[in-house]
């Protein structure tokens, strides 16, 4: 399939709220795209809309061809915002990663022989074999991540879909997970995630969707983050400094119009 995602005319949203209208969209097969733009712009909505857990006004959704809700179980992985999940939930990391098996025609996700190979080699790639039988709540903002990013990959899905993936953990950590998943792209997975550092998506992502409650732009990060398209999509004087080839971007508003000092 050319595309990999299809949005035609949607409009969607909560109640009456919508949260935008008549959009159109495309994610070529193999692509590994982010989402950009400020909080409460419908970027999370945008993400149930194509993963189906969000219901449209109008318009429909197509995944690789087909109408979403026709979709094969496995065909989608996804990983959530870290900051929604129950760390108190009495699981090991193993036992997250075995959730990813779970299908509606299997109760439980109980791992066969062959399925645990699957997990300890997933593991052992993504670096968290080592805490395989550690409570989730004991590890690591990154290992955490590493953790739900090996649920959503059990069952070799074509699509990945993940929400903030690079919230809540260090400049490292989070330069390791883009890293990671620009080696998962290669392998013809098609990526979209929603993050909220410009500047990690000018490093580590070849294409860019800037939105605001409805498609802004989109492109190469050296096309689309310009003042101008910035500006548009976050409503603030955007500044980019290139040298060599490199971003650096900052808010550019001034201090005492964004900080209270009484």
């Amino acid at each position: 399939m050319k595309y990999a995602i299809s949005l035609n005319n949607v409009t969607a949203g909560y109640e009456r709220n919508v949260v935008f209208r008549h959009l159109s969209l495309e994610i070529s097969t193999g692509q590994f795209a982010g989402i950009v733009g400020p909080t409460g712009c419908g970027k999370t909505t945008l993400l149930k809309t194509i993963l189906g857990t969000h219901p449209v006004f109008s318009g429909n959704v197509l995944l690789n061809g087909c109408s979403v809700d026709r979709v094969q179980p496995g065909t989608i992985g996804y990983v959530p915002q870290l900051g929604s999940v129950d760390w108190s939930f009495p699981v090991t990391v193993e036992e997250v990663i075995m959730m990813g098996l779970y299908t509606d025609k299997r109760i439980w996700p109980w791992a066969g022989r062959g399925e645990r190979e699957r997990i300890h080699a997933l593991a052992h790639r993504l670096g968290i074999y080592d805490c395989l039988h550690h409570h989730i709540v004991h590890t690591s903002g990154g290992q955490r991540q590493r953790a739900f990013l090996a649920r959503a990959l059990i069952n070799s899905p074509k699509l990945l879909i993940l929400d903030e993936p690079t919230s809540g953990v260090d400049i490292k950590t989070q330069h390791e997970v883009l890293h990671l998943l620009g080696d998962i792209s290669n392998e013809g997975i098609t990526i979209l995630l929603t993050t909220h550092d410009l500047n990690a998506v000018a490093s580590h992502l070849p294409w860019v969707i800037c939105f605001n409650n409805g498609l802004v732009a989109q492109g190469q990060p050296h096309d689309i983050f310009t003042n101008e398209i910035l500006t548009r999509t976050y409503g603030g004087d955007i500044v980019i400094i290139k040298h060599d080839g490199h971003f650096l971007i900052a808010n550019n508003t001034p201090l005492h119009l964004t900080r209270n000092y009484s």
